[in-house]
């Protein structure tokens, strides 16, 4: 087989001027976003800052029961439904919505100030492969390098400054959040350091409810024992003099750098949220102070090459799992803005592939929230949408290339998420359905929170939709599917498993056929049109729904008949059910329909495919295995059209590879990677009708920038050249399933298959001509079926098919 593909090696020519020009860095913990301007500045962020309080939830759970809000209500909220009385359905949901989720926080900016930089032969290179920025330039003549990084093996980034001859600078911290105290000092030995506690609000809004009290900090909201603190710390180390101004207001110290060839910083922060996070007692401030100072100041005056080689090391590890190669480039790095301007997407899809990877490496890692909408970079006080996790869609995408790229263990922040949205969403469950089980809505946050948002004003579209858990459930399928650990399945994705099963069993409702569908009933985000003119939002049993419900008692049954010792009663309630559940039905024009009577979409582009979800991420519909049901995806995906934002974009892709629709898929793929031509700062309608496309700095954006489109994107590129079978002869992996005529050779390493395979492979003229499966799991020798234009061939797991085409000529 040809070697391993290239590093891909990311550069940019001037310090960014703005946020989306900055470059990101991250450990899962800590983010930073280097702009590379002459304060060196770096945005910074805490993956465990955000507004509110462990126990929000429940207290917003206890309102909306004070409001009315029960069983008693529902069984009203399914009579309206039954009458098409819309009005009266809208008015009793929304007595159902408790406040907004919560919000992602930045925690402020490090300053690394040299003046002023020559920005002629400015470089800022970003290495995906090893996960470091390096700049140079000339400052007043001398050359200089600065690195920057964050170690997740060290926990803190860092910023190295090397200059070939002596330079001054000035180091400041600073945070928008309310600071509480603020530290400094030098040692006798010259290290220096600064330190802020800051406090982030116990309560927030989102920015599109401008009449909502944007913060409400801790003197003025309710008492609940938790201190909403946090501590950022920095320690500078260098060759040269240093010297601490004293502080003029809160913040406001800084160290004065002087005569220095070389300087080290290390930035850590240390909060009780995370330690909320990571089930550890909650400290006093001043402890919270003097773990972050004391951790600075150990990396700080560590060896620097020492500390970069170990985090290269272990970012290699990660990042090196999986690779692609279409074009064939040089080995120089990529030129974003030529990259941007020439629209090659061969190239561009290799970027793309590299980047998602990257940037989920960086913003999750076990024993923090996980990626958010934002991943875990976020320089707002009142972020799009608040920052947080909307899970009819954008968490999950975050997640699709973990276990598909060879990334299993980035995927274990959402497992513990969906622990905490559990347990608040059994509460949920019981006081406002009576159901079994436990519930999730439309957003959550790293509380846990279960209810639906919308404070009571919302828009049912979206605000109400208690499908949540049950497509967080997929996730948890997968952990199994790709990592096949029978002790994980046992002890943490069953009983999961089981509580999501227990609510879908008690949502479900018989219909005047007998069959089992749902009622009240929403495609996230979307309106119905009856034949009669009338339009809603609220019906019963759209196809997501049922999808969704299926698929999870099907995987419950299955997780059980695995590791054994579940309830049986509820398994039997299971196997029951399931005959029972409505199919889905095919319109007479040969689209899926979304919702359960014959009511047509209100806006036939919609950007969401809620009632595609069994075609993608779900395997209910399958080209070879329900052939009437694909052809009605694709005339669904057909009528849709192209575009919208860069989560739409990577569902349609990914949808189109698992079609065999390759050429399409391209289309889509130089669709999302466009430059995006408006102002990035100003968000654009939320319906789509504004397209987006990428930033300068390869962030994908509506606007606003959700880096859901950056991770679904890689994902969906996986899914174009490699399938997702189980290598079994009624579910092969599939080579190249969508490759387009354009993309004739090239080579991918790593992708998983959800037997726990990882696959290597080349091709040429689009023909597969190399091989190589790798067992990733421990699960010892095995034959794997893999096919290619409707052939198959049995490869042992572990063997190398190399030379000539593996399947002959094309039939």
């Amino acid at each position: 087989m040809s070697a391993a593909p290239r590093p891909v090696r990311l550069r940019w020519t001037a310090p960014a001027a703005r946020w989306g020009e900055a470059t990101p860095v991250g450990n899962g913990e800590i983010g930073g976003m280097v702009l590379g301007d002459a304060r060196g500045r770096i945005g910074l962020n805490d993956a465990s800052l955000w507004s509110g309080t462990p126990d929000g939830p429940r207290r917003a759970l206890d309102a909306v029961v004070a409001g009315g809000a029960g069983p008693e209500r529902l069984a009203q909220v399914r009579d309206a439904v039954a009458r098409h009385d819309d009005d009266e359905t809208e008015r009793l949901l929304r007595t159902f919505e408790g406040p907004w989720s919560q919000e992602f926080l930045p925690l402020g900016d490090l300053h690394l100030d040299l003046g002023r930089i020559d920005a002629a032969g400015y470089e800022r290179v970003l290495d995906l492969s090893s996960a470091v920025v390096d700049e140079t330039f000339l400052l007043d003549g001398v050359p200089v390098r600065r690195s920057t990084w964050v170690s997740a093996a060290d926990g803190a980034l860092l910023v190295e400054l090397v200059a070939d001859a002596p330079v001054s600078a000035v180091v400041r911290l600073r945070s928008p959040l309310r600071v509480a105290g603020s530290d400094a000092g030098v040692s006798d030995g010259g290290l220096a350091h600064l330190s802020l506690l800051v406090e982030t609000p116990v309560d927030g809004a989102p920015s599109h409810e401008p009449d909502a009290v944007a913060h409400v900090w801790r003197e003025d909201g309710p008492g609940s024992g938790f201190d909403p603190a946090a501590a950022v710390a920095v320690a500078v180390h260098s060759d040269g003099a240093a010297t601490v101004v004293p502080a003029e207001d809160a913040g406001a110290h800084k160290v004065v750098i002087t005569g220095a060839h070389r300087v080290l910083l290390a930035v850590t922060s240390e909060t009780n949220a995370r330690r909320w996070w990571r089930h550890e007692p909650q400290a006093p401030r001043a402890e919270l102070v003097a773990h972050a100072v004391r951790r600075a100041r150990e990396v700080a005056t560590s060896d620097a090459g020492a500390l970069r080689a170990r985090h290269e090391a272990a970012a290699r590890e990660l990042l090196g799992r999986s690779g692609l190669e279409l074009d064939a480039p040089d080995d120089g790095p990529v030129d974003v803005a030529a990259l941007l301007a020439d629209a090659d997407d061969q190239a561009l899809a290799r970027v793309i592939y590299a980047y998602g990877r990257y940037l989920l490496v960086s913003s999750s890692q076990p024993g923090s929230p996980p990626a958010n909408l934002q991943g875990i970079w976020n320089a707002s006080m009142r972020p799009p949408w608040s920052s947080n996790y909307t899970i009819n869609i954008n968490t999950q995408m975050n997640y699709w290339l973990a276990e598909r790229t060879g990334l299993g263990e980035l995927h274990e922040p959402l497992l513990d998420l969906i622990e905490r949205v559990a347990g608040e969403g059994r509460a949920v469950a019981g006081a406002l359905y009576g159901a079994r089980g436990w519930v999730a809505h439309h957003n959550t946050d790293p509380w846990g929170y279960a209810l639906p948002v919308g404070a009571g004003h919302s828009p049912t579209s979206w605000a109400f939709w208690p499908m949540g858990g049950l497509w967080l459930a997929d996730h948890l399928w997968q952990r199994w599917e790709y990592g096949r650990d029978r002790d994980e399945l046992a002890g943490r994705v069953l009983p999961l498993l089981l509580g999501a099963s227990a609510f879908a069993l008690d949502w479900l409702v018989t219909g005047a056929d007998g069959t089992l569908g749902t009622s009240p009933s929403t495609s996230p985000e979307n309106f119905f049109l009856r034949a009669d003119g009338t339009s809603g939002a609220v019906g019963a049993s759209s196809a997501m729904d049922l999808s969704l419900i299926r698929a999870t008692l099907e995987r419950t049954l299955a997780a059980a008949e695995a590791v054994g010792g579940a309830d049986a009663a509820l398994l039997d309630e299971i196997r029951a059910a399931l005959p029972r559940i409505a199919p889905l039905r095919v319109a007479d024009d040969g689209t899926l329909y979304e919702w359960g009577d014959d009511s047509g979409s209100l806006e036939p582009h919609h950007r969401h495919l809620s009632h595609l979800i069994g075609l993608h991420p779900l395997h209910a519909i399958d080209v070879e295995r329900t052939p009437e049901l694909a052809d009605a995806a694709r005339r669904t995906l057909d009528a849709r059209g192209p575009g919208a934002m860069g989560w739409s974009w990577s569902w349609k892709i990914a949808m189109r590879a698992r079609l065999g629709d390759g050429d399409v898929a391209r289309d889509l793929l130089r669709e999302a990677t466009t430059p995006y031509p408006g102002d990035p700062d100003l968000d654009a309608p939320p319906d789509g009708s504004e397209w987006g496309g990428l930033l300068p700095n390869l962030f994908s954006t509506h606007p606003p920038f959700q880096i859901d489109g950056n991770f679904g994107l890689a994902a969906a590129i996986a899914e174009m050249l490699v399938g997702t079978g189980e290598g079994t002869s009624e579910s092969p992996v599939r080579l190249l399933p969508a490759l387009p005529a354009a993309w004739p050779d090239g080579r991918i390493t790593g992708v998983r298959t959800r037997g726990g395979v990882a696959v290597d492979l080349d091709w040429r003229g689009g023909r597969p001509v190399a091989l190589r499966l790798h067992d990733v799991v421990g699960a010892g020798p095995r034959d794997v079926v893999v096919s290619f234009a409707g052939q198959t061939r049995t490869v042992p797991v572990g063997s190398a098919v190399d030379g000539g085409d593996l399947f002959g000529e094309a039939s």
